[in-house]
């Protein structure tokens, strides 16, 4: 339960992004709202907020950037933080993820310990880990087509009913390999406990400078994942033919692609910030992946 203290001047800005269709959400926002006014905090929240609630601002989450924040609250699961650190890169605010979901490598903070949490920030010594964001670009011909901010991964990729497509991979302009396979991850630190670890590629600490690249099922056994610094730009060839591809960025519904597309991808000039209960990346290992377990 939030702590009752006479409010104070808002002198300081939250933003609220929520995950659509979760009901908690309505019970959790009563008690948050007034801690916020508490503590002086003039709070907007976003579209999927609003279905919960009346009476602060609402702001729809691209536009969100766009005011001056101080702290962005997120109430879901990673998807939803995923989402909430694309739409705020710019301004570099720091993101407080409460987890409502399952597995939560992102949202660590369940809903019991919010207040402490909050009680942690508000007395300015709640640990905040940098994490960083990648510049994913879809290139046609001389065009850019496209540029995302990506938290988590690019994946290029086949679809359900396609054949094998092939992809050539270039590292600063220099061919690394051609592959045959049903798609490439390119991942960042954080990402590499996403898509790419389920596609066998390695697990990197948050602090690594360095992106993973991995094939997805490719049809030579001698394709490994590779890592690169994050200080190169990766680059992908599409050799697609007349079989069909897709671009997806941090899970999202994929961008169609042709035949001769590249996707590029350097490291973004900015990074999220996450606020953390723990700083012990192997615990949360651990627990998230259920390490050693089959040991007890």
């Amino acid at each position: 339960m939030a702590t009752m203290r006479s409010p104070q001047p808002l002198t300081k800005s939250a933003a609220i992004i929520s995950r659509p269709a979760r009901p908690e959400v309505t019970q959790i926002l009563p008690d948050l709202l007034a801690w916020l006014n508490d503590h002086g905090y003039h709070v907007i929240i976003d579209l999927e907020t609003a279905q919960y609630t009346t009476g602060p601002e609402v702001v729809p989450r691209a536009q969100i950037s766009s005011r001056p924040l101080d702290l962005v609250i997120v109430l879901g699961g990673d998807g939803t933080l995923l989402s909430a650190a694309r739409h705020t890169a710019p301004v570099d605010v720091p993101l407080l993820g409460v987890n409502l979901g399952s597995l939560g490598f992102l949202t660590e903070v369940p809903v019991a310990s919010l207040y402490r949490m909050l009680d942690s920030i508000a007395n300015g010594d709640a640990p905040v880990e940098q994490r960083p964001l990648m510049t994913c670009e879809l290139r046609r011909g001389e065009e850019t087509l496209s540029s995302h901010q990506v938290f988590n991964d690019a994946v290029v990729n086949k679809t359900a009913l396609a054949r094998l497509n092939k992809y050539e991979l270039y590292i600063d302009g220099a061919f690394v390999s051609s592959y045959r396979a049903d798609g490439m991850i390119v991942a960042t630190p954080t990402g590499s406990t996403a898509y790419s670890l389920s596609a066998g590629g390695p697990v990197l600490m948050p602090t690594v400078d360095a992106f993973v690249i991995t094939p997805v099922a490719p049809h030579s056994f001698s394709h490994r994942p590779l890592v690169v610094p994050d200080s190169v730009e990766i680059e992908i060839l599409l050799r697609s033919g007349d079989e069909f591809a897709y671009l997806s960025l941090d899970g999202q519904p994929g961008l169609d692609l042709l035949d001769g597309d590249r996707i590029c991808c350097r490291r973004s000039p900015h990074n999220v910030s996450l606020f953390r209960t723990n700083d012990n990346f192997f615990e949360v290992l651990r627990s998230k992946l259920k390490w050693g377990e089959d040991e007890r």
